[in-house]
Order: structure tokens, then sequence, then C-alpha cells
């Protein structure tokens, strides 16, 4: 019965790392239009520095993903998605 309910509870937060894909993405908007309109290295670290846990949260998207994506278990030595 437990192990049911942390499945429940795993579906239900798969929408965190796209919630803060999608936060990181609106912080560093106007960064991301400055730096398509002229990438220098002076702009590229000052949007590192000012925008540091955005650039984290980037960075760290597939950890995100494979923390809170679907969950895969072992069947005789089959993977199988988890219900």
């Amino acid at each position: 019965m437990p192990e049911s309910a942390a499945s429940s509870r795993s579906r239900s937060q798969r929408w965190i790392p796209l919630l803060l894909l999608v936060l990181a993405l609106s912080d560093l908007r106007t960064e991301l239009r400055l730096l398509a309109d002229q990438l220098t290295l002076t702009s590229v670290i000052f949007a590192v520095r000012h925008h540091l846990l955005a650039v984290a949260v980037l960075a760290l998207q597939p950890s995100l993903w494979s923390h809170y994506g679907s969950r895969r278990r072992r069947v005789n030595n089959e993977t199988v998605d988890s219900p």
C-alpha cells in the first residue's frame, strides 16, 4: 500500500521541472534577447552573475527530469514503466 502512495505522489510532482524551466526562462528573457542580439563574453558573465539561480536551474534540468520523470523498475531482467 505505501508503494502505491509513493507512486501517485511521484506522478503528481512531474510538473515541477517544467515549472522551474518556464520560470528560469522567463527570468532570463531579457538577457537571452540581448545575447541573441550581440553575444559577448561580458554579456554572458553579466547574465550568469545576475541570474545565478535561473542559470543553475537550466544547468540542472537533466537531473531534475531524471529525478521527477517516469520511474522505471526492473522485472525479470526487463525495464518496465511503473504504473
